[in-house]
């Protein structure tokens, strides 16, 4: 029994670190990874049910008995695997995003194809609704995906709203919270103040406590967000999941043309170190592309990621499979 119950947690905690992965990458969404490794829905449900009875029920039956009836270990150990990813995968993922741009981006379009796909499925029925619903949901990601960023802010004020909005976009499945932070301008910030702590972690006591206050009020900006969208996307889901389903979808379609690997740069901005980097950028075939378009390599990797995907779920209905011989 408690082998089961670490291997769940160990699980859980794998799923995490892939969310705080695709969570750092603009363009690339943790939701997403969230519906295909099978945990969406517990996580949007488990979110919805905290309340402030938490603190009557801690009072009342005990630590162990509050712990257990809002299903907190698997919140705790979910956003451990999400930290662990972001303190330490962000600065591999951004040097790949670097020097291999084309085969990364190609690796999270495999990703996100074989995503619609499982998440399509999920729709049992299809109807003018929930057409129009695809249609609506794949119009909305895709214009976000071509917005022009407004420039960078940092105030503490700004970065709780930045918050806020972001971690709407970070649960649902193809839409990035990188992105939308990049959108707000507040993705340097975010990210500044990361390696800040970092830094700080080493010696730099004032970059450190600066870096906290802001990630701090960033993190309760995500958390009021959370709570408000968790309780809409429950009531969602229990009362139109086919609509739901097909906006999730159309998020994901829309969200493809970010992460098509081949870009035409329009204009570029300079980041926090005063480096130049890309700020618009157009969507292109790849004989267009400016450079070794490394065709193989970027249809090898996005054959990848959508073998990853698929292979989440085919394990996802053999654990049901054996699940249910079990119980028969």
């Amino acid at each position: 029994m408690a082998s089961n119950a670490l291997i769940s947690h160990l699980t859980t905690y794998l799923k995490g670190i892939a969310m705080g992965a695709a969570d750092v990458v603009p363009g690339v969404s943790g939701g997403t990874i969230a519906f295909v490794t099978g945990i969406y829905e517990e996580l949007i449900g488990t979110i919805h049910k905290l309340d402030l009875g938490l603190f009557k029920l801690w009072k009342q039956d005990g630590f162990k008995a509050m712990w257990r009836h809002y299903n907190l270990g698997f919140l705790a150990v979910l956003f451990m695997g999400i930290a662990t990813s972001i303190f330490s995968l962000a600065k591999l993922i951004t040097h790949l995003l670097e020097s291999h741009p084309v085969l990364v981006w190609a690796f999270f379009f495999g990703l996100i194809v074989a995503s619609i796909i499982y998440v399509g499925k999920q729709i049992e029925r299809w109807n003018l609704g929930v057409l129009i619903a695809l249609v609506v949901g794949t119009a909305v990601s895709y214009s976000i995906t071509i917005a022009e960023p407004i420039g960078s802010q940092d105030s503490l004020w700004f970065m709780a709203l930045a918050g806020f909005i972001a971690i709407i976009a970070m649960i649902l499945p193809g839409l990035s919270g990188a992105f939308i932070l990049l959108l707000l301008g507040a993705y340097e910030p975010v990210i500044g103040a990361i390696s800040g702590l970092i830094d700080g972690l080493s010696g730099e006591s004032d970059l450190m406590w600066e870096s906290v206050l802001k990630l701090s009020v960033f993190a309760v900006g995500a958390i009021a967000g959370l709570k408000a969208f968790s309780g809409v996307l429950n009531w969602m889901f229990n009362n139109y999941k086919a609509i739901t389903l097909a906006v999730l979808t159309g998020f994901m379609l829309g969200a493809l043309n970010k992460v098509w690997p081949w870009k035409e740069v329009l204009s570029t901005r300079i980041n926090s170190k005063g480096i130049e980097v890309p700020l618009l950028e157009e969507s292109i075939a790849p004989a267009n592309f400016n450079g070794d378009p490394q065709l193989v390599g970027a249809i090898s990797c996005a054959v990848a990621g959508c073998v990853l995907i698929l292979g989440f779920e085919w394990l996802a209905k053999r654990k049901s499979t054996l699940a249910d011989g079990r119980q028969a």
